[in-house]
This record gives structure tokens, sequence and C-alpha cells, in this order.
């Protein structure tokens, strides 16, 4: 099939909602699909089949949750306006403030919604900067000391996003310091949400304790009713993206390899994160080999196809010399991938296809220069 394409795979996307599925049961929570990782909306007639539920972070994400999935959103933004708010709300079932001052300014107008408020509990161990929600100066949620003791009537639950792509361990400690600053509120609410970042379909993850501890929750809290909204979880691992070399350049003793695919405009954590993805049939080698050889086949930078200078990563050691013409492929690259491309330099956009469980694969969607001119029309 011509590159570049993403291809993800159903028996690998069903396997992973019959576990989220099989979470939410044994443990009596709500777990709903995140669209800030996944929101491939041709997939959302087999998500139906596993979860009842989306959350949403924007008026077009709720519009999709309404008119793709088939169900209003569980909405947060960190700032609502005018323009937009009488919408949002009318696309949700919950909406949740960030702020004393947006709930304040629209809460009249979201009546129809179980309303929320983000709570900031200043603990995380996200080790990146970048996607931690609790470090000193967030513009995420409010702390315990600037809560009054009595909430206001309508506010219904609280939302607590302060993981990315955790294990149960990490909630089990986090949980510790949610409960010391806002348990006192609980019996005011009626649900809580735990947030995102729970990578219960990750290999390691221990699915067991993540049970039990929301099982323990249950019994301290048993009117709580409780949410998790993972992103990654879902679409872990199910599936790559595919290219080609088209080039392959060397300079100083480095050789690169450049590829019909962009890392700033189809793989933008693995300069933002920084992540690191799988290279199938290669292994990733330590910086400090730059310029070296090992059996007589040089190690490879990857290069991207945009004109940014840092479009590339580094070092992969295949087993053979790559060729012009040669598929390289980048695995796990379905969450939060999809849905933070862009079309810099106009870069034809991979396809998006999908390998179903009988074999046949089909073209989701299929990008031309259309998509790229209407963009600023």
């Amino acid at each position: 099939m011509p590159t570049p394409y993403y291809l993800i795979e159903e028996t690998k996307l069903r396997r992973n909602l019959q576990l989220i599925a099989d979470v939410a049961r044994r443990a009596d929570v709500e777990i709903i699909l995140a669209f800030k990782a996944f929101a491939l909306w041709k997939t959302f007639p087999i998500f139906r089949e596993y979860i009842q539920s989306t959350t949403a972070s924007s008026l077009s994400e709720a519009r999709l949750a309404v008119e793709q999935f088939g169900a209003k959103a569980h909405t947060f933004s960190p700032a609502y306006t005018d323009d937009e708010i009488g919408q949002i709300a009318a696309c949700s079932s919950h909406l949740t403030f960030n702020s004393l001052s947006q709930y304040e300014r629209f809460h009249e107008q979201v009546k129809e919604c179980s309303i929320g408020l983000r709570v900031n509990p200043e603990y995380s161990e996200v080790g990146t900067l970048l996607y931690n929600p609790c470090a000193p100066g967030t513009r995420f949620g409010v702390s315990a000391a600037k809560l009054p003791d009595t909430l206001p009537a309508d506010i219904e639950g609280f939302h607590c996003h302060c993981h990315c792509e955790s294990g149960a361990d990490v909630l089990q400690r986090t949980l510790v310091h949610i409960e010391e600053r806002f348990a006192r509120w609980f019996p005011q609410l009626k649900w809580l949400n735990l947030g995102g970042g729970h990578l219960m379909t990750r290999k390691d993850y221990d699915v067991d304790l993540l049970v039990s501890i929301l099982q323990g929750l249950h019994q301290r809290y048993p009117w709580l009713h409780i949410i998790l909204e993972p992103g990654s979880a879902f679409a872990w691992h199910t599936g790559p993206l595919v290219s080609h070399v088209v080039d392959i350049v060397e300079d100083h003793g480095i050789h690169t390899a450049i590829l019909d695919v962009s890392f700033t405009c189809h793989m933008p954590d693995c300069l933002e994160m920084p992540y690191t993805p799988d290279v199938r049939g290669a292994e990733s080698v330590a910086p400090d080999a730059e310029g070296t050889e090992s059996a007589d086949v040089p190690l490879y930078r990857l290069g991207g196809n945009s004109c940014l200078s840092g479009d590339f990563m580094g070092l992969w050691q295949f087993d053979h010399e790559l060729q012009v013409g040669e598929e390289v492929i980048f695995e796990d690259m379905i969450h939060y991938t999809t849905v933070k491309t862009n079309m810099f330099n106009g870069i034809s956009h991979p396809d998006l296809r999908m390998l179903h469980a009988d074999g046949t694969v089909e073209t989701l969607r299929h990008f031309t220069y259309e998509d790229y001119r209407d963009r600023m029309d």
C-alpha cells in the first residue's frame, strides 16, 4: 500500500476495550474515552460496544461526542468563552469548571449539566514538566485552601487529573494526597473524576491493584460515582505508522535516512515529550554512539521530510544497510499522534487506515492538497 499511513488494528483495539470494560465492571466505575488522545470517529461504533461516554475539552470535541459518538460529553476546559458556553453545555452531560471565577461567571448558563470543579491536589509524579498539571504555578484547578467550607449547591463533583501513562501504584500514592486535602468535601458531592493517565492496558500494569484501589475508594465513600477518563489506554499499542526511506545522506560520519513522514508533523510527541518510539527491526542506540559503525552496518538517524532542522530522531541500529524505498515502521503510533498531527510545510499527511479482524484493510481517510489548502480558506 502507498505510504505513509497510520494503521489501527481492530483486534488489538478490541483487546484494550475488553480489558477496560472488565476493569469498569469489576471496580464498579465508569471509564470513558478522552478525545484528546484518540478521536478517530469512524471507529466509534466499535467503542460503543464497550463504553457509553467520552470526555471533551473544547466545543469541537463536545460536538464530536454528540454527533459521532452518540452521547453527551463529560467536558472540561481551562476556560470557557461567552460565545461557546451555551453550545458546549448543550453537548455535555457533565461540565467541569477550572476555577471558581469561571464557575461564578457561567454556572447559571449550564444548569442542564452536572457541574463539577477541577481541584489541584498539589501532588503529581509526572516527571516531564510539559505534562505535569500540578507543577508550581499551574493554571489547572483549585487548591484546597481556596475552597469554601460549604460548596455552592449546584457543584456535584470534583475532577482531579494528575497522571500521565502512570501505573496503579501512582494512583494509590496520589489518592492519599487527594483524600487528605479534599475528602472533607466529599459528603457534598455525587461524583469524583480521577482524570486520565491510567495506562491499564500496558503490559506491566497491575490491573488487579487498580481494581482493589477503586473498590477501596467505594468502601470509604459509597455514595460517590467514580469516573476515569484515560486516552492512551484505549489506543495503546493498537497500530503503527508506516513510512518509506526516500533518501540517505551523510555528514561528519552521521548517516540520516530521510523518510516520507515528519516527526514535527506526524509524531510531535517524539520532539515535545520527548518520546522515543520503537522502530520495527531496529534497536535504539545511545546518542554518544554517533558517527560509529558496528559490523560494517551504519547507525542511522531517522530524518523527517520537513524544513525544520530538528526534524529527526536517532540513533537506530538495523541489521542491514537501509535502501531507498525500504519500509520503516514506527510502532504504537495511534494515541496522541493522529489527534496532534499538522500540515506544516504542506507535507503529505499519512492516510488513516484500519486493519479489520477479518484481514481486510479499510482507508478511513485519505488526505489531499485540498485539505491543506482549505485549512487557510
